[in-house]
């Protein structure tokens, strides 16, 4: 009888078809669809996250007006409140809700909430990763565009398969786009250049070849 013996050779040849055959699947499958070049909404407002630094003026009373940190629980401290949410809030509305807490203290007190140290929350943040120089995460900005987001990670590398990136557009269940990096950053067409949307994220493959 036949026995069949472990060759660890081929098996390792076997993984690497496959791993290839797999890969090259997964590119015939990419997006076809371009991304649109207009995605900001006029209505955008921004939306306080963890890391952001906020000012908080309270008229007339200078000793409770101060700078404070979001910490990483979306909450902040400030003179006579211990724990307030301000995590996915707009400023108007923080410093609504700041009025409310003081208003158990002071008489009719009036808060401005200014954002100096823009992070923003994690949905709406911009994340670029892969074949990027410096892939990393940004914060969201009104009329982002694809190059902004270019200039802030330093472009593509030359490993990169630009033309093939995409956009993961978490706003719209996931939907996923066909972008022309190599096209922006090394042609320099302009065309190439969409809008950005809260929560992109942005895929760049590297070429096999």
């Amino acid at each position: 009888m036949r026995q069949n013996h472990f060759n660890p050779v081929n098996f390792t040849k076997w993984l690497i078809a496959s791993f290839l055959a797999s890969t090259l699947l997964g590119c015939s499958s990419s997006p076809t669809t371009p991304a649109p070049a207009l995605a900001a909404t006029a209505d955008y407002s921004y939306k306080i996250g963890p890391g952001d630094t906020l000012n908080i003026v309270v008229w007339r009373n200078p000793e409770l007006s101060m700078s404070v940190p979001v910490r990483p629980d979306g909450k902040i401290s400030s003179p006579l409140i211990d724990d307030l949410n301000a995590m996915g809030k707009d400023s108007t509305t923080l410093a609504r809700d700041i009025e409310k807490e003081l208003g158990k203290f002071i008489r009719d007190p009036v808060v401005t909430v200014i954002v100096t140290n823009f992070v923003g929350p994690y949905s709406e943040q911009i994340r670029v990763v892969g074949a990027a120089t410096k892939p990393q995460i940004l914060a969201y900005k009104q009329k982002m565009t694809m190059l902004d987001v270019m200039i802030a990670v330093g472009g593509i590398t030359d490993f990169a398969d630009g033309n093939r990136a995409t956009i993961l557009r978490t706003a719209e269940n996931n939907a996923q786009y066909r972008v022309r990096l190599k096209d922006l950053v090394k042609n320099g067409d302009v065309s190439a250049n969409v809008e950005m949307k809260p929560g992109d994220v942005v895929i760049i493959p590297q070429s096999w070849f």
